[in-house]
């Protein structure tokens, strides 16, 4: 995929997250996609994608969701973006406190779409602007704590020797890429 076309399904991705429509949102996505969300864990294929964006994240966050994603850069079938998030909680127990979300997404790309995403962010400062007690946020850190160690692409890092050790670094620096 060229940057310019990932521009384009990236504008689409976010004013189909920001519209509700999970329909919308899943096309964005491959048959079998996956989402990998931080807060409601891997959806898998458009229906569960759907579902996910619609019934679960809009659930949960008010009409007044923006997400915008900056500095992406794509190269073949991987691209990255920088974003900002905000939204007015829906749920009860934080209703109309304020969020504003600081994120790095990881796309792998396939046929034009997103065949699977990931995001990383700061999920305590979130979790503190909407007023989570501490023993409440030291079990989902557990629980992310818990899914990033068992990921298979952490365990495949853990086991690897350090370049210190003599191993080779696994990205030259930029001079040295042929």
């Amino acid at each position: 995929m060229t940057p310019q076309e990932f521009n384009l399904l990236l504008k689409e991705f976010t004013l189909a997250a920001e519209s509700g429509n999970g329909e919308r949102f899943a096309r964005c996505f491959t048959e079998d996609g996956i989402y990998h969300d931080y807060i409601y864990g891997a959806h898998h294929g458009r229906a569960e994608i759907a579902h996910m964006m619609q019934h679960l994240f809009h659930r949960d966050a008010g009409p007044d969701y923006r997400w915008e994603m900056f500095d992406p850069v794509c190269a073949g079938d991987m691209a990255y973006a920088w974003s900002l998030s905000s939204f007015s909680s829906r749920i009860e127990q934080f209703k109309d406190r304020f969020v504003v979300i600081d994120g790095m997404s990881r796309f792998r790309l396939r046929d034009g779409l997103i065949a699977e995403y990931w995001e990383s962010v700061n999920g305590g400062v979130a979790m503190t602007q909407l007023g989570v007690a501490p023993d409440r946020m030291q079990k989902v850190f557990k629980r992310w704590s818990g899914w990033l160690r068992a990921r298979p692409e952490t365990q495949a890092y853990l086991n690897r020797p350090r370049a210190l050790d003599g191993r080779a670094p696994t990205i030259l620096p930029q001079e040295e890429n042929p």
